[in-house]
C-alpha cells in the first residue's frame, strides 16, 4: 500500500484532531500536523499519538509563508487537508481581523506552497505528484441562512452574513481559482455543525454541558428556535477521507448529518441525558435561560448531502440522539476539557 505524506493544518483543533485519529487508526500514512496552538488548538487532543513514528507535530502558523515553503520543500507532502481556521462566530464579530488573516491569507499561502511544490506551471503536475490532493474544509455558513424550508446544495449561491463566514467564503473562492487557473488538484467540503469529542469549550454543546454541571444558567440565544443540521465529527472525518481519495477534482461536496434540531431541543436533550447519567436533586433543565440574540444570527442551516452520498457512497452513521449520547458520556469522562 502506498503511504501518503499528509499535511494536516489545524490538526490540534476539534475536527482536525479527530481526523488525525481516523487516519492513524485506518492508514499507514505519515502524518504531519501543523498548528499554531491558539486557544482553539490543544496538544491534549493528540497525546495518544505523540510516540507514534508516523506522526509529527510542528508548531507554526499558516500565515508564515517562509515556514510553509521550508516544510513543503523538506517533507514533500502529497496531500494537504486544510482545517486551520478561525471559526468562532462571536469572536469574528468582536475581532474580525484574525479571521481575514488566517482564513484568507493563510489559505492562499498554503495553495501557493502546494502549487510551487507539485507543479511546474499551470496545468502541469510533476510526475511524482500525479496523485496529489489539496482538501479544503469549509462550512455551510458560506451559504447564509435558510427560512423554514429548503436545503443548501452545492449550487446554492454564497451569501455569508458574519465576518467568519465571509472569510471562509473568500477562501473557498481562492481554492476554486487555483483549480480553474492552475489545475491544482483541489477538492472542497462544506460541512454542517459538528459535535463530538475534543470540541472547544466555547461552542454550544460543550457550553451547555459545562454550565449544567457547574450549576450555572445555561445560556440560549433569543428564543432557542434557531435550527442547525448536526453532524457527528467521526462521520465528517469519514466523508473528508472519501473526498480526498475519490472526490472529483475542482468539485465541492456538502457533508451534512440530515439531523436538523432547534437549539432549545439540543439543550433539553443534553439536560435529559445528564439527568440520567449524573442525576442531582432537580432537573438540569431548570438552569436553561434565554439571553439576547447574537447580531446577524442566521435562523437555519441545513445541508442536502445527496451528492457525497450518491457519488462517494458516504452515509452518516450517527443520528443526533446516538451521537449526543456518546458526546455527553465523553465529556463526563473528560471534565477537564470543559
Amino acid at each position: 500500500m502506498n503511504t501518503n505524506k499528509v499535511l494536516i493544518t489545524g490538526g490540534a483543533g476539534f475536527i482536525g484532531s479527530n481526523y488525525v485519529r481516523y487516519l492513524m487508526e485506518s492508514t499507514e500514512d505519515e502524518i504531519f500536523v501543523l498548528d499554531k496552538l491558539t486557544y482553539a488548538g490543544d496538544l491534549k487532543n493528540l497525546e495518544d499519538f505523540s510516540d507514534e513514528k508516523n506522526y509529527h507535530f510542528i508548531k507554526g502558523d499558516i500565515c508564515d509563508e517562509e515556514l510553509l515553503s521550508e516544510l513543503f520543500l523538506k517533507h514533500q507532502f502529497n496531500q494537504v487537508v486544510h482545517f486551520a481556521a478561525e471559526s468562532h462566530v462571536d469572536n469574528s464579530i468582536t475581532g474580525p481581523k484574525a479571521f481575514i488573516e488566517t482564513n484568507v491569507v493563510g489559505t492562499f499561502n498554503l495553495l501557493q506552497s502546494a502549487y510551487k511544490t507539485w507543479m511546474t506551471g499551470p496545468n502541469s503536475l510533476k510526475d511524482e505528484f500525479n496523485n496529489a490532493r489539496f482538501l479544503h474544509v469549509s462550512t455551510d455558513e458560506v451559504y447564509g441562512t435558510l427560512g423554514e424550508t429548503g436545503l443548501f446544495t452545492e449550487k446554492t449561491p454564497y451569501a455569508p452574513n458574519s465576518p467568519y463566514s465571509a472569510s471562509k467564503a473568500s477562501s473557498d473562492f481562492i481554492v476554486r481559482s487555483y483549480f480553474h487557473t492552475y489545475g491544482l488538484p483541489v477538492v472542497t467540503t462544506n460541512c454542517s455543525n459538528n459535535y463530538g469529542p475534543n470540541q472547544h469549550k466555547e461552542k454550544l454543546i460543550p457550553t451547555i454541558i459545562r454550565k449544567a454541571l457547574s450549576g450555572e444558567p445555561i445560556p440560549i440565544y433569543g428564543d432557542g428556535q434557531n435550527v442547525r443540521d448536526w453532524l457527528f465529527v467521526k462521520d465528517h472525518c469519514v466523508g473528508i477521507k472519501l473526498a480526498v481519495d475519490n472526490g472529483r477534482l475542482g468539485e465541492t461536496y456538502n457533508i451534512g448529518g440530515r439531523n436538523e434540531r432547534k437549539n432549545l431541543y439540543i439543550a433539553h436533550t443534553i439536560c435529559e441525558l445528564l439527568d440520567e447519567m449524573k442525576p442531582k436533586s432537580s432537573s438540569y433543565k431548570d438552569q436553561i435561560s434565554f439571553v439576547s440574540d447574537r447580531p446577524g444570527h442566521d435562523f437555519r442551516y441545513a445541508i442536502d448531502a445527496s451528492k457525497i452520498e450518491n457519488e462517494l457512497g458516504w452515509q452518516a452513521e450517527e443520528n443526533f440522539e446516538s451521537g449526543i449520547q456518546k458526546t455527553v458520556a465523553w465529556y463526563l469522562s473528560n471534565t477537564d476539557r470543559l
